[in-house]
């Protein structure tokens, strides 16, 4: 039946849970513009045949061309969900995606989401003075300063703005400044330790 292929494509969206992206469905994109690309060839010469007097054709034209802007209206949907979860990961995960993440996104996918990371660079470096003001730390409005975190990976070497440079390990504790940490809690590397 005309749109099956299509509404596939959305409800494999739906299926998967908020904040997830699911691998990037090129097979099924291509099986729904196969699929339109021969339902406008049958009205294409259906439309030569009702011009000749056939006018017993155009209802089936008109069903074609409804199931035509049904399956494109799908795939836009698709593709613009897509982009919304993507562009919620970039304020989620930073600047950095996981390998899980960015294995299940298209290489045009990669190349908006690398569009999107600059665009919001450039404008997080024009406001907040000489400076810029980054946008994503913060998300929450915090309740103190600093917060006690728990080292979940070996790191390395962190500098915080005095200059102290302290030593990440594996099962170490500290009380760091949060903005400074925030990044890093998002990647997975800090956890933050509720007393």
């Amino acid at each position: 039946m005309f749109g099956e292929k299509a509404i596939e494509l959305i409800r494999e969206l739906h299926r998967a849970s908020d904040g997830q992206l699911p691998a990037f469905n090129e097979d099924g994109i291509r099986q729904v513009l196969e699929e339109m690309k021969a339902l406008y060839e049958q009205n294409q010469a259906d439309v030569n045949e009702a011009k000749s007097g056939h006018s017993e054709l155009i209802s089936t034209i008109k069903f074609r061309h409804c199931s035509l802007l049904r399956n494109r209206r799908c795939i836009v949907a698709y593709l613009y969900d897509r982009l919304l979860r993507i562009r919620a990961l970039r304020w989620e995960y930073g600047s950095v995606l996981p390998n899980a993440v960015r294995f299940h996104m298209s290489a045009e996918e990669m190349e908006w989401f690398n569009q999107y990371k600059k665009s919001l660079a450039t404008y997080m470096r024009s406001i907040g003075g000489g400076e810029g003001l980054d946008l994503t730390q913060d998300i929450k409005p915090p309740k103190s300063l600093y917060i006690e975190v728990r080292c979940l990976k070996d790191y390395g070497e962190f500098e915080i703005d005095d200059g102290t440079i302290i030593l990440l390990k594996k099962n170490s504790q500290h009380f760091l400044p949060r903005w400074k940490c925030e990044q890093l809690i998002r990647q997975g590397i800090l956890e933050h330790v509720l007393s």
